[in-house]
């Protein structure tokens, strides 16, 4: 594998003077963006607590957009336009893909993954068992874990330039409410928890409703149930409340989610279940 990232590298060094449809450099692209499609690789990684990003693997993608042509792929009534085509082998990958749902190639599916009507871009890796729900996108390179239930309408956001810019990562057993949007490199750790509506990024502080301080900005810790606020901020022409993330419960490491008890819990402070 480090010879062919090191080829990578090499097309990327001089992909202004490349042509499209190379025979050479396409080789090698569809090699990469394969160990990606196949997960063999992955864009980015969580390695002692820290993401690490594998630059060459997202050059790989970039390539692949630089170096693949348009064209046209009719499935049944449906038609697309596109460089990029969509994956297959379901059945025999173990995936269940409800009608109305799709993947790009160069994504990865693990087995037990079920797609309801939603989209998984380019370079995004989902992870076994994980649930996609009803019109819910992860955006490219985006690296969701197992066990996760991304909810109707989330939008969790793609990210390919720059090459080392980390994208979103959603830990294992982690559940994302409906509506959420989780973008620009945010992090959800494992066995969290987001009631519906959360918008989490690099700019969000997450606080701690028991201590009222700041525990970090876009990243919601492992094990907890975290809900979208306000925090008042005085501005000249009057107080108004700003985004935030506000965690109410912890959960013991590996405590199972009791929707019931949670939405108990959502209730008793107010928020909409």
């Amino acid at each position: 594998m480090a010879d062919l990232e090191a080829q990578i590298d090499e097309l990327w060094d001089r992909r202004d003077e490349l042509e499209p449809g190379d025979p050479d450099a396409g080789r090698v692209i569809l090699e990469a963006v394969g160990l990606l499609d196949s997960g063999q690789a992955r864009v980015a990684e969580v390695v002692d607590d820290r993401v690490v990003v594998h630059e060459w693997l997202k050059r790989a993608i970039l390539l692949l957009f630089r170096q693949s042509q348009m064209d046209t792929v009719e499935l049944g009534p449906f038609e697309f336009a596109d460089k990029i085509p969509l994956k297959g082998g379901y059945a025999q990958a173990g995936v269940r893909v409800v009608p109305g749902a799709s993947a790009r190639w160069g994504s990865f599916l693990d087995r037990g993954v079920v797609l309801m009507p939603s989209y998984v871009n380019i370079g995004a890796r989902v992870g076994a068992g994980t649930m996609v729900d009803t019109w819910a996108t992860v955006g490219s390179c985006a690296q969701i874990g197992a066990g996760v239930h991304l909810s109707g309408g989330v939008g969790i956001g793609g990210v390919l330039e720059p090459p080392q810019a980390a994208p979103v990562i959603v830990e294992d057993e982690a559940f994302i409410g409906s509506r959420c949007m989780v973008t620009e490199g945010a992090r959800v750790g494992r066995g969290a928890m987001l009631g519906a509506g959360v918008i989490l990024n690099p700019s969000i502080p997450v606080i701690d409703a028991e201590t009222g301080e700041e525990v970090s900005r876009g990243v919601v810790p492992p094990w907890c149930l975290a809900i979208s606020a306000t925090r008042p901020r005085a501005f000249p022409g009057g107080e108004f409340g700003l985004a935030c993330v506000l965690i109410i419960k912890r959960f013991a490491e590996g405590e199972r989610h009791d929707k019931a008890a949670l939405n108990e819990t959502l209730r008793l402070h107010g928020v909409a279940t």
